[in-house]
């Protein structure tokens, strides 16, 4: 059941407060006892419904007299105070983890192989998205046929978001599609390619029929592999991410043979 504690009052101050509801102006020794609030306590809950503007005074009574504001806008104030309270926590959170980045920074990669797998669908985009959130200098992303890609449907749109967070970055992009992805697309990526990722000058996007893959190839020593579920080649089944320079720099070779016979693509 919900309470005024929820938005942060205290129970004594809830107390008051239904109190004064219920019975109107009164003195602050009638509310104690009508809400069994302590009399050692009352003008302490009274000053902070005040301060809250959740009550108000008639100091030319004698004695002081009470009354509550309305409950709507009362709820109002208490819904203001904390939406303002959550605004600055989160913005010093924002600077905490800000801070905690430059402090947490990985040092210099050292050049030892290493790779990990993500088995099922959100897993695999999970770690994808990661991985593409990791560039620092470049991304090479090529979308093989759609028997053998993501399934952009899903996951188009948390990919794009990616990459434009990237292109934000100042980290080229390059796109390799099979003309059949092309085809698929959802209206919704299609738009957010027009609309938004095609202005940046370090992102290009070309088509070639000669791919049969889905990777992800990142700042020249790590790759992402889609791997095809082994009975419905039109799902992926994991992510396979591996470090390893010399293997991505023969896969980035291989890429750039294809880069060079595909044709420059415009979704405009």
């Amino acid at each position: 059941m919900a309470s005024l504690r929820d938005l942060g009052l205290s129970e004594y101050e809830s107390r008051a407060y239904r109190s004064l509801l219920d019975t109107g102006p009164t003195t602050a020794k009638e509310l104690s006892r009508t809400s069994d609030v302590p009399m050692g306590r009352i003008y302490d809950v009274l000053n902070s419904l005040e301060t809250q503007n959740l009550a108000r005074s008639q100091a030319a009574s004698r004695p002081k007299k009470y009354v509550a504001v309305e409950p709507e806008a009362a709820l109002d104030r208490l819904l203001e105070d904390k939406e303002q309270e959550l605004e600055e926590q989160l913005s010093q959170f924002e600077s905490i983890a800000s801070e905690l980045e430059t402090q947490l920074e990985a040092s210099d990669p050292v050049d030892e192989q290493f790779w990990t797998a993500a088995l099922g669908a959100e897993e695999t985009i999970d770690l994808l998205v990661e991985r593409l959130a990791a560039a620092d200098e470049r991304i090479i992303f090529v979308a093989a046929t759609p028997t053998s890609r993501f399934d952009v449907d899903a996951v188009g749109e948390r990919i794009t978001d990616e990459l434009e967070r990237v292109l934000e970055r100042g980290i080229p992009v390059s796109l390799l599609e099979h003309p059949a992805v092309v085809e698929t697309l959802p209206t919704e990526v299609g738009e957010r390619y027009r609309e938004h990722l095609q202005d940046y000058d370090h992102f290009e996007v070309r088509v070639v029929e000669d791919i049969g893959s889905t990777f992800a190839i990142i700042d020249h020593v790590e790759i992402c592999i889609e791997v095809p579920h082994p009975l419905n080649r039109k799902e992926a089944f994991a992510l396979i991410n591996l470090k390893d320079a010399e293997f991505a720099a023969d896969v980035e070779s291989t890429f750039e043979t294809r880069w060079e016979q595909a044709r420059d693509f415009s979704l405009s």
